[in-house]
């Protein structure tokens, strides 16, 4: 049985910091839970660390991964075993750095396809200090690379909620286009959806990564830089007040 991700039940759930759980497999060092909050590395969001304890220990969870079973790893020697009942606790400034960082990476897309003549997201990559999204087909202008930023600035200004909810292929596509959503990257065998929207379909995406609640929270923008990858790709590099360190 996959673990259950305590971090998907909501928008809210991406805020909790501490859950229980009950070990169901171990690996060397790696450990299984039958539910967790942290988050595994996958979509383009990068991993939570934090700590797991338990009646007889505590160990520093360095790495996550798994989009079934999700496994935790700790350093060696850790004496983990299944059956033990354990407390997770996350890093809440790491998950919080993350939680902006993709939301943001939400917006910025959104807006790149409706001011640049559907220019797709082809990737990205969310960290804590800086994060990154590849365009195509597109070439930014310095100035284009101005009124970007500035009008996802002021839309961070309007606090917009974000939220989020199941949906169907068929109720995606009739809001918005399916190259917009990159429907066609996701498991055709996979038809009930968790969306994640800003605002009034201001954007709304398939996403199983963690946001925050209202654009306010991600704060500023700042542009970083730009690199050509070729065939019509433009990597646009990005951080956020707070987050430079």
């Amino acid at each position: 049985m996959a673990s259950k991700k305590l971090y998907m039940e909501s928008i809210e759930a991406g805020y909790l910091r501490d859950f229980s759980a009950e070990v169901v497999a171990v690996e060397e060092n790696a450990v299984t839970l039958d539910q967790t909050l942290f988050y595994p590395i996958g979509g383009g969001q990068n991993w939570d660390t934090g700590t797991i304890s338990w009646d007889s220990g505590k160990v520093t969870v360095t790495e996550v991964r798994g989009r079934g079973d999700v496994q935790h790893f700790v350093g060696e020697d850790h004496g983990i075993e299944v059956g033990d009942a354990v407390e997770g606790s996350i890093d809440w400034d790491r998950r919080h750095a993350h939680m902006r960082m993709h939301t943001a990476q939400h917006l910025v897309s959104g807006l790149v396809y409706e001011m640049y003549d559907g220019a797709r997201t082809v990737g990205n990559q969310i960290n804590t200090n800086r994060s990154r999204i590849d365009f195509n087909p597109i070439k930014f202008t310095d100035e284009m690379i101005e009124d970007l930023f500035h009008r996802a600035n002021e839309i961070t200004e309007s606090d917009l909620p974000v939220t989020d909810c199941i949906m169907t292929r068929e109720e995606i596509n009739a809001i918005m286009p399916p190259d917009r959503t990159n429907m066609s990257l996701l498991p055709i065998s996979v038809k009930q959806l968790r969306v994640v929207r800003i605002g009034d379909n201001m954007d709304l995406c398939p996403c199983a990564g963690t946001h925050v609640r209202a654009l306010g929270e991600v704060g500023t923008l700042e542009f970083i830089g730009r690199k050509n990858k070729g065939k019509g790709t433009t990597r646009v590099s990005y951080t956020l007040d707070g987050c430079e360190s």
